[in-house]
C-alpha cells in the first residue's frame, strides 16, 4: 500500500464554471420536496444551457473517475466474482422469540479482543440482532415519521416512558458549567433512571413470568442513555437501545407489525430524548472519530433515515445541501433531520466539519447510501472492541 496516499486535491474533479446568483437552484416544493414551479421561458433557458455546458459533479454525482478518500465503505468497487459478500446477511421475518420456562439471569461483558469480536460475529445472536436492524430499516422504507402505522399498547408505553425522561430533564435543570463538557447534572438524571428503571419496565410487562425479565433487560436499557461516570454518550450506548428493543422483540412483546412504528414513534422520541441530554448536560461523544466519524453521537438514524427516502421522487443524496428542503422536511424524515443537527451545532463549511456526510451525498441513490449505512454500522460500530467490549450477553443475546 501506498504510505502516502493522494491528497483530496488529487482525487477531485477538474473544477467547473463558478455559478451565480442566477443559476443556484429554485426554492423546493413545501409539499413534496420537488423544485417549485418555474416558467415556461425559464424552462427553456435552463434546458438550453443544460446543453450547451458541461455536467456538473452534482449532475454526475460521482463523477466517473472520483474515488472516496475518507472512506471506501460507499461507492467501492465492485467485488470480483465468487467473492464473499461483505453485506449483511438477509434478515430473518422476525426475531426469534425465546420459549418458555425463561431462565433470565443478569447480562455480563464478554468481548475483550478481536478474537471475541469474531466469535460474536459467527454466532446467531450476532446475524439475528443485525437482521433486526435491518428489518426495522425495511419497515420504514419509503414512509414519512407521521405516515400512520400500528400502535400497540407495548409500543405507545415505551414512547410514554421515554416522554417521562424527557420530563426529568426539565425537573433536574444542568450545573454551572466548569468545562466544556460533562454537566454533573446529568449524574441526578442518571440515578433516578436507575431507581425508577424496574417501575418503568413493569409499564408494559405482562403480569406472567416475564415479569421476572426486568433482571435482564434493565442493564440494557439504562446503559442506552450514556454513562453516568464519564458523562459521555456514543454508538455503543446507541446499540444498547436497539438491543433492549431486540430484546423486548424475543420476549414476543414487540411483534413484526409493530416495527415500523419503533422507528417512526420509538426511536425518533429516544432521538428527541437524547439531543436533549446531549445540549442540557453537554454529554461528551464517546469513541467519536472527530471530522472522519459519520456522527459524533449517532448512527441508526442515517440506517433508518436513508431508507425512509428509498426511491423518493425528488429528494437525492445531494438534497442534503439545499436548506430549503432541510428546513421544510427535517420533521418527516431522519435522516435530513440528522443533518440539520449536524449543521447547527457545528460551525464552518459541512465538507470540512462533516466530510464523510458530504462524501456520502454524492452517492446517486437512496438505496445505495442505506445499504452502504448498514455495512459500515456492522464495520464501525459492530465489530470495534472499544465499542462492543461494553456489550452485554445473557439468555436473551447469547454468548
Amino acid at each position: 500500500m501506498d504510505p502516502h496516499p493522494a491528497s483530496a486535491e488529487e482525487s477531485l474533479p477538474p473544477p467547473q464554471p463558478t455559478t451565480t446568483a442566477d443559476d443556484a437552484s429554485p426554492p423546493c416544493c413545501s409539499n413534496c420536496g420537488g423544485p417549485a414551479t418555474a416558467t415556461a421561458t425559464a424552462t427553456a433557458t435552463a434546458t438550453a444551457t443544460a446543453t450547451s455546458l458541461p455536467p456538473t459533479w452534482s449532475e454526475i454525482s460521482p463523477p466517473p473517475n472520483y474515488r472516496p478518500i475518507r472512506y471506501p465503505a460507499i461507492n467501492q468497487p465492485p467485488p470480483p466474482p465468487n467473492a464473499p459478500s461483505s453485506s449483511p446477511r438477509p434478515p430473518p421475518p422476525e426475531s426469534p422469540p425465546v420459549a418458555p420456562p425463561h431462565h433470565f439471569h443478569t447480562p455480563s461483558k464478554k468481548i475483550h479482543s478481536p478474537d471475541d469480536i469474531r466469535r460474536f460475529h459467527d454466532s446467531f445472536a450476532a446475524h439475528n440482532f443485525l437482521g433486526f436492524v435491518a428489518a426495522l430499516s425495511e419497515s420504514i422504507r419509503g414512509r414519512k415519521i407521521s405516515d400512520p402505522c400500528h400502535l400497540s399498547h407495548t409500543v405507545a408505553s415505551i414512547v410514554s416512558l421515554l416522554q417521562t425522561l424527557l420530563a426529568w430533564v426539565d425537573e433536574i435543570p444542568p450545573a454551572p458549567l466548569t468545562s466544556r463538557y460533562g454537566n454533573l447534572a446529568y449524574r441526578d438524571w442518571h440515578a433516578r433512571l436507575l431507581h425508577n428503571a424496574d417501575s418503568l419496565m413493569l409499564q408494559f410487562l405482562p403480569e406472567d413470568d416475564l415479569r421476572s425479565a426486568t433482571v435482564e433487560i434493565v442493564p440494557y436499557f439504562t446503559d442506552s442513555f450514556g454513562n453516568d461516570s464519564r458523562i459521555d454518550y456514543g454508538t455503543g450506548h446507541e446499540t444498547n437501545f436497539a438491543a433492549w428493543l431486540y430484546c423486548l422483540a424475543r420476549l414476543g412483546l414487540v411483534k413484526e407489525e409493530d416495527y415500523q412504528a419503533v422507528v417512526s414513534r420509538v426511536f425518533v422520541k429516544y432521538l428527541e430524548l437524547m439531543r436533549k441530554l446531549q445540549s442540557v448536560y453537554s454529554l461528551e461523544p464517546a469513541g467519536s472519530h472527530g471530522v472522519w466519524g459519520l456522527d459524533d453521537y449517532h448512527f441508526l438514524p442515517f440506517i433508518f433515515g436513508s431508507s425512509q427516502l428509498i426511491d423518493h421522487k425528488y429528494m437525492k443524496p445531494k438534497s442534503i445541501h439545499n436548506q430549503d428542503i432541510l428546513d421544510s422536511f427535517s420533521n418527516e424524515y431522519m435522516y435530513l433531520s440528522c443533518i440539520a443537527f449536524v449543521k447547527k451545532v457545528k460551525k464552518g463549511l459541512f465538507a470540512e466539519h462533516s466530510p464523510m456526510l458530504d462524501d456520502i451525498s454524492g452517492v446517486p441513490t437512496w438505496n445505495k447510501v442505506n445499504s452502504g449505512m448498514l455495512k459500515m454500522y456492522k464495520a464501525e460500530v459492530l465489530e470495534k472492541v472499544p465499542i462492543m467490549q461494553h456489550f452485554l450477553f445473557g439468555s436473551l443475546i447469547k454468548w
